[in-house]
């Protein structure tokens, strides 16, 4: 029997997902939780196979989960769902090491065929998001000019972006200015979104 842990906020998704992946003769849907810090504590008391994570969870994004179980548990597989085909956000999944990549509109069947592959070896990834990822390219930012967008984007001043991340004021500036050039935007509003439209945040 495989071992299924399932993260995603939205409970009734959540439970319908659960339901019809319980219905297949070797799955078993073992712990569920709604938010990204609950994941790891959940793999400690299940011992899942796979970890299936949605990519938007409050506490922490799957993205980030996903990432951190590849140290802290290498044998569990990670399986990324999003209702979201942002090819920047399955670059990102396969950049921190994720098995698969897929869409939750996908059908339940081939859900459970992609987790019965990973467990095999395979790497899976929706076949649309992987031909748009390619024909986008990679995302122009740096680690630090997503980080200083990404706060404000939640509407911080440079003043406040600088002081969580420890940067001087000027710096924020320069990083700011400079993501707003590579977005193509006319200011830190639209940068962060069209960053986010485009799966970079």
């Amino acid at each position: 029997m495989i071992r299924l842990l399932l993260a995603e906020d939205q409970a009734m998704v959540r439970e319908a997902l659960a339901a019809l992946l319980g219905l297949e003769p070797d799955l078993e849907v073992v712990a569920q939780v709604g938010r990204g810090d609950e994941v790891a504590a959940a793999v400690d008391a299940h011992a899942p196979d796979v970890a299936l994570l949605d990519i938007e969870m409050p506490g922490a994004s799957g993205l980030d989960v996903g990432a951190a179980l590849r140290v802290s548990h290498p044998a569990l597989k990670v399986v990324i769902l999003t209702t979201f085909g942002r090819p920047g956000y399955l670059r990102r999944a396969m950049e921190s090491g994720a098995d698969a990549f897929l869409v939750k509109d996908a059908p339940a069947a081939e859900l459970a065929a992609a987790v019965r592959r990973v467990l095999a070896g395979e790497r899976v990834i929706d076949p649309a998001l992987a031909a748009a990822a390619l024909a986008e390219g990679a995302s122009p930012l740096t680690a630090r000019e997503r980080d200083v967008l990404s706060a404000a984007g939640g509407g911080k001043s440079n003043a406040e972006i600088a002081a969580a991340l420890h940067l001087s004021h000027g710096t924020v500036r320069n990083y700011l200015s400079t993501a707003i050039q590579k977005t193509g935007a006319r200011n830190r509003a639209e940068a962060a979104q069209t960053a986010r439209n485009k799966g970079w945040l």
